[in-house]
């Protein structure tokens, strides 16, 4: 059990609220939500060869599988930064961009960075309107990544 503030730091898991996302070219954007980092294979690959009935099929891991990502802000009067970012998209053509989602220790550094590649938009959510409720507007804004990389600083 950690009992000085040392070990707290170095020996307890971090809290997932305190992180930052940064996307190439724009300003820093203060997300309420970032899900979908995850690394995958494709189901896996079967192969046959002559030798197949004595030793069996041999299996593989498939393609790795492209990354999606959610991130979900509050609307902000005049922050138009991710619709502008979709409004890029025309007849194959969109802007690609780096996103750095990292999470942070209590001194503003660094602790794990998740580096997505070649990200861009595919879908962009409005949120939900209801007349009785007094939560903030959130939008959605779905990305499509080549690669995910994690950093441990």
């Amino acid at each position: 059990m950690a009992t000085t503030v040392s070990d707290i730091k170095t020996k307890y898991p971090l809290p997932v609220y305190y992180y930052s996302v940064k996307i190439d070219g724009l300003d820093p954007i203060a997300f309420k939500e970032v899900s979908g980092l995850t690394i995958g294979y494709e189901d896996p690959i079967t192969y046959k060869d002559g030798l197949s009935h004595k030793e069996g099929a041999k299996y593989m891991p498939g393609q790795r599988s492209p990354v999606d990502i959610t991130m979900k802000k509050g609307i902000v009067r005049g922050d138009k930064k991710l619709f502008d970012w979709i409004n890029t998209i025309n007849l194959n053509t969109v802007v690609k961009k780096d996103v750095t989602i990292s999470l942070m220790d209590e001194g503003d550094a660094p602790v794990v960075s998740w580096k997505v590649t070649n990200a861009f938009p595919k879908k962009m959510e409005a949120p939900t309107f209801d007349a009785t409720s007094n939560d903030v507007a959130i939008e959605s804004l779905d990305l499509r990544a080549d690669s995910l990389s994690i950093e441990y600083h």
